[in-house]
């Protein structure tokens, strides 16, 4: 019998409710887990941010599980070891499914982390879902040629096989198909610099190119342009081995993914290259931010359209954004972000820009046949 009790996260109307302590419980286990790793807590999921994606379900089904002591009858918030989210797509890449499981630094060695992926495949599982990954964060990137590594299929991207995640990923039959460095920039940028980049980018670009921003809320005329964006992001960006289809997103989803971030408490900005002779958007970029969390800004999606690349808009956009970033968030003191290890061309900008490594996250994947998927009755995924 396990020692631990699997329990799907309720969805309380708020945070001061008694059901809300497993959401309580989750970002506890995720800032003492970023701190283990990262040696920061900038990158914990809060409970607040925790339970509007739990609400959103039109774009994805979305479950938490979380992992408690079987001997506690009512457990809080300090009780919780570890959580998995479980993401399932409903709009594209209906067939897969994304688990992120994270376990209390006190419980890393034990038997947590198991518990918790093989609930999540089990849901999983029950609801048809035939390529399920799991994602796995690791503090540093191993040299080049030491023992002991896993690379994915790309060749591009280390991390340690004996590292704990990528042990339980592992030895559930995953395998590691694509590494992403994790970075970060220290703010403020020197201006100058910054001011170099944007110029030798603006030239390159030519008058075809001219730059539009917005904050918060997507202008009407450019809603539809930024929806193809999001779409394109999930067919041009890097993917390593992943098995994913095109994710299609349009006006009505792009208001929803900010009404969302307004009700996280985040804010953002976003930069965009608009081609003049078509009227397209043709690059953009963008950041987030938690709004009581002045120093603390994500990195979110950046793209240039394929057709429109060899033009350096990936350096114009971003070296612009961080310029008006001074203005937007002057107390920003750390941007981080994360790239495919084969997209050279993206992480070339970052460095340039000031961007230093810090760690790796692994997606890893595993294929199940559906006629195994469709044995797994819905009683079995209970938890």
């Amino acid at each position: 019998m396990s020692d631990w009790r699997i329990s799907e996260v309720p969805v309380p109307d708020s945070l001061d409710e008694p059901e809300a302590w497993a959401l309580h419980g989750c970002e506890r286990v995720s800032r003492a887990s970023d701190r283990f790793v990262y040696g920061h807590d900038d990158t914990a999921f809060s409970a607040r941010y925790m339970l509007v994606k739990l609400r959103e379900q039109e774009y994805a089904r979305r479950v938490r599980l979380v992992a408690t002591p079987a001997d506690v009858v009512e457990p809080g918030a300090d009780d919780v070891v570890g959580m998995v989210s479980v993401t399932m797509p409903l709009k594209g890449n209906e067939h897969s499914a994304w688990f992120g499981v994270v376990v209390h630094p006190d419980h890393r060695a034990g038997d947590v982390g198991d518990a918790l992926l093989e609930a999540a495949e089990r849901v999983a599982l029950a609801a048809g879902r035939t390529t399920l990954v799991v994602e796995s964060e690791h503090g540093g990137e191993p040299a080049v040629g030491a023992d002991g590594v896993l690379e994915p299929p790309t060749g591009s991207g280390r991390i340690l096989a004996a590292d704990p995640a990528a042990h339980l990923a592992a030895s559930h039959g995953y395998a590691l198909e694509q590494a992403a460095r994790y970075s970060v920039l220290d703010l403020p940028v020197d201006p100058d610099h910054l001011a170099r980049l944007r110029a030798e980018a603006a030239e390159r670009a030519g008058s075809d190119y001219r730059l539009v921003s917005w904050q918060s809320r997507t202008p009407d005329e450019w809603v539809d342009a930024l929806a193809l964006l999001e779409t394109r992001m999930s067919t041009d960006a890097p993917s390593g081995g992943l098995d994913m289809t095109e994710d299609p997103w349009d006006a009505e989803r792009v208001r929803t993914y900010e009404s969302d971030i307004v009700a996280a408490g985040h804010g953002y900005l976003l930069v965009a290259a608009e081609h003049v002779p078509s009227g397209e958007l043709a690059a953009f970029t963008m950041v987030e931010w938690p709004l009581d969390e002045p120093e603390v800004v994500f990195q979110e999606d950046t793209l240039v359209l394929s057709e429109h690349r060899g033009r350096r808009l990936g350096m114009l956009v971003k070296a612009d954004l961080l310029h008006r970033l001074r203005d937007v968030r002057p107390e920003a003191r750390r941007v981080h972000t994360w790239n495919a290890e084969e997209n050279a061309f993206m992480l070339g900008i970052n460095v340039a820009l000031g961007f230093r490594p810090r760690g790796v996250a692994g997606e890893w994947q595993r294929k199940v046949a559906a006629a195994t998927a469709s044995l797994v009755e819905p009683e079995a995924a209970s938890v």
